[in-house]
């Protein structure tokens, strides 16, 4: 049996006999390490399969030439060159090993390219399947906090509604990984990302208690990660985790990755209830 790093949370009886013991491993995903995977989480798997395939298609027909032509990979080529003339040559730190490809909230500004056909269709039902799984996930977070079911849902929206994007990536083969990471370490800004990863190339880490550990590729599974205004909002209970994206050798790695966040009119902060349950009455974040 593989054995997983982080938590993986089986959603079948969400809303059955297991509602209360899946409610508590969310809760306890969120608190550490800020990762988990959630299985038979209600999104079709054959949309699923649909998605990896749209967007390995855009990715040839679209975005290759230009990942070949961009500054990453031509300056990871000069520092192979200047490397092979006997140089010293340092890490690249200043850029990330990744191809960016983003989904916006403003449809009529969108520039859905014209192939793959079904590209703009596919991607458009999985950003909706994707949405209502997050709301739900964000009424459980609610509740395990203590707070209305729809708390989070109204303090991101602040009277308008979330912002909502979708970040398709891809990592290609790179020639020379311990050069440059795929994406430097960071923790996510907004409020509930939801990931579809590949499921045969691996990259992903997150930082738990001082050490990286992998998020292993597991089929049909969504990678949920908490923000840095989800864990305001819960007044630090919850962590947005570090986290990385290690290049490789071989395979190109997509990430589609869902991000919900607070609406431009949204002012977040730590929920009232939370501050006094601490006992001292101050907010985490000030």
């Amino acid at each position: 049996i593989l054995k997983m790093a982080i938590p993986v949370i089986d959603m079948t009886n969400i809303d059955g006999a297991d509602r209360e013991a899946t409610m508590a491993k969310i809760a306890k995903g969120c608190e550490t390490p800020g990762f988990f995977q959630l299985i038979n989480h209600g999104i079709d798997h054959g949309l699923l399969d649909r998605v990896k395939k749209v967007c390995a298609e855009h990715y040839k027909i679209n975005r290759e030439q230009n990942f070949k032509d961009s500054l990453p990979v031509r300056a990871l080529n000069n520092a192979i060159a200047a490397e092979a003339e006997g140089n010293t040559v340092d890490k690249i730190d200043n850029m990330d090993w990744e191809d960016i490809f983003q989904v916006h909230e403003m449809r009529d500004t969108n520039s859905w390219p014209s192939e793959p056909r079904d590209f703009k269709e596919t991607i458009e039902e999985f950003r909706s399947q994707i949405f209502a799984l997050t709301e739900k996930l964000l009424e459980i977070i609610s509740l395990n906090l203590g707070l209305e079911k729809g708390y989070v849902k109204e303090a991101f929206a602040g009277g308008d509604k979330p912002f909502f994007g979708t970040k398709v990536s891809h990592y290609p083969p790179c020639p020379r990984p311990d050069l440059i990471k795929g994406i430097r370490p960071h923790t996510d800004a907004g409020g509930l990302i939801l990931l579809y990863q590949d499921d045969e190339v691996p990259g992903l880490q997150v930082l738990d208690n001082g050490r990286w550990i992998d998020v292993q590729p597991l089929r049909y599974s969504i990678v949920v990660n908490t923000g840095d205004q989800l864990e305001a909002v819960s007044n630090g209970k919850y962590k947005s985790a570090c986290h990385r994206i290690l290049p490789t050798k071989n395979g190109n790695r997509l990430s589609a990755a869902s991000y919900y966040n607070p609406s431009i009119n949204a002012t977040v902060c730590a929920a009232p209830q939370l501050i006094s349950a601490q006992g001292d009455g101050l907010s985490a974040y000030p």
